[in-house]
């Protein structure tokens, strides 16, 4: 009875976000007049009669704006009259800033370790049916092979960020 219920439940919600997925029009691309931005329609008859292009590839969220050059005045006197913060302050964010890179970087550097070690120079231990299945042996290797590049990419990240701050003292 719960099942049934269960069941019929999640096949409605199935079937009513497969039908907003496919109720959602296709989009197009006009090019720009004259210096203007670029304008998207949703309506085929008009696309096709002004030789638009249809966007394929994701969801397009337009937003309209005004003049660009009035909000940028705004802006730029905005951050001139902003007071900034003060040396105590930044060093104590840059203390901050310090401190938890550090913490992610020894973090990493214990996440390579253990990759490394369960790698075991390219020969890890067979794991359940990759004695029988090889190929899946080869692809679990490749795997690690990829997620300790990934490890030693980012700590590299992590090591060129901690050098950035001011008062540099990182280990490297």
């Amino acid at each position: 009875m719960k099942l049934t219920v269960l069941l019929s439940i999640s096949a409605a919600l199935f079937a009513s976000s497969l039908t907003a997925a496919l109720a959602q029009e296709r989009i197009y691309r006009c090019s720009a007049k004259a210096g203007g931005t670029p304008e998207y329609i949703n309506n085929a008859k008009d696309a096709q009669a002004r030789g638009c292009k249809q966007i394929e590839g994701g969801n397009v969220t337009v937003v309209q704006t005004g003049p660009v050059s009035k909000p940028a005045v705004r802006v730029a006197a905005a951050a001139q009259a902003a007071p900034g913060p003060s040396s105590e302050e930044q060093r104590a964010r840059d203390g901050d800033t310090r401190a938890i890179l550090e913490a992610e970087l020894k973090k990493a550097e214990q996440r390579l370790a253990e990759q490394q070690k369960e790698f075991n120079n390219g020969q890890p231990d067979k794991q359940g049916i990759e004695g029988r299945n090889y190929q899946r042996y080869l692809d679990r290797v490749a795997e690690m092979k990829e997620g300790i590049a990934r490890h030693e990419s980012d700590i590299a990240g992590l090591k060129r960020e901690i050098s950035r701050l001011p008062g540099n003292t990182a280990r490297q």
